[in-house]
């Protein structure tokens, strides 16, 4: 397993470079970074914001390309060690330890750069309040590195979450693993051809109605696939149903899933540490299913409930669920 600890503060020189942050989704950077190339598909990204840790989740997908950086340095020393200040005046602070030079100007240059960019939202775990910036260092495989990205000792870190003041339920981490290792979750990541045809279809069918919650906004909601697209590579009408975009996100990844015979929701326990999921568990469907979409749900539910037989009994399903 490997880990890494990025650095995504507001207001950081990371700003003034340009880079694209949002801690529960997406993080940016480029080969001016070091460590650059060693984060891939599968790793674990925990973010700090360099006073504590932000929260975790596993690396989905990483877009690569090209982009010209406009960067700025410091007049005195030279060296692109420069911060943009949001606020505070003079406008810009040089981070060399030997030079700590502030101006209200800088040198700029541009320059060709490979740009990378992760995403991460489907596993991702809110982490505030659990490790100070302190503690983090400490975890990392070099205490006293200063990259922005940085490699953490996983065991270590794992064992710090777990059995900590406030224990974090780190099994979304191993079942998103799982699914991205099975293939399964680049159905949430690819380019759909079709897919705004997909949902307009979807919208006429069933309105403005998640399939789990019930009425919500057309802006809320994404038309979720019951099978793996990635792997069909067709839209098929009665493979489909409208989701919330989070509820999207954890179906995919089958932190839910619908016990076909009853058509409530099962939730897996680690889903269950979150009170406003928590209420979803054993909740009846909001839309009618076809014969198609429990086609679909049956082989939804075999690939990650494959362990537990279903039942025609809704309690009895859930005290099965308990177990899972």
């Amino acid at each position: 397993m490997t880990a890494w600890l990025v650095l995504a503060k507001a207001g950081s020189k990371r700003v003034s470079e340009g880079y694209d942050d949002n801690p529960a989704t997406h993080y940016s950077w480029d080969n001016t970074v070091n460590n650059h190339a060693k984060l891939k598909v599968g790793d674990v990204i925990a973010l700090w914001d360099a006073t504590e840790l932000l929260g975790l989740s596993v690396i989905e997908d990483i877009e690569v390309g090209q982009a010209e950086k406009e960067t700025p340095y410091c007049l005195k020393c030279g060296k692109a060690d420069v911060a943009e200040r949001k606020k505070k005046l003079p406008r810009f602070v040089c981070w060399n330890q030997k030079c700590k030079h502030e101006s209200d100007q800088a040198g700029w240059k541009r320059k060709q750069v490979t740009t990378y960019r992760s995403r991460h939202e489907a596993g991702w775990i809110d982490a505030r309040g659990t490790l100070t910036a302190p503690e983090l260092r400490m975890l990392c495989v070099q205490r006293a590195s200063q990259n922005s990205l940085r490699e953490l000792r996983w065991d270590d870190f794992q064992h710090v979450l777990t059995h900590g003041g406030v224990p974090l339920p780190l099994g979304v981490i191993d079942t998103t693993q799982q699914v991205i290792a099975e293939g399964h979750g680049s159905a949430t990541i690819r380019v759909r051809k079709g897919q705004p045809a997909f949902r307009k279809y979807l919208l006429d069918v069933f309105g403005e109605v998640c399939a789990f919650t019930g009425p919500a906004p057309a802006q809320a909601l994404e038309a979720a696939h019951l099978y793996s697209y990635a792997a069909n590579g067709k839209h098929h009408k009665g493979g489909g149903l409208l989701l919330r975009r989070d509820l999207h996100r954890l179906f995919d990844l089958g932190l839910i899933s619908v016990n076909p015979r009853t058509k409530t929701l099962h939730l897996t326990n680690a889903l269950k540490a979150y009170p406003d999921y928590a209420r979803l568990d054993g909740a009846p469907l909001t839309v009618t299913m076809t014969a198609d979409h429990l086609k679909w749900l049956t082989k939804h539910w075999d690939m990650h409930r494959a362990q537990m037989p279903t039942t025609a009994n809704p309690q009895q399903a859930c005290a099965e669920a308990a177990t899972a």
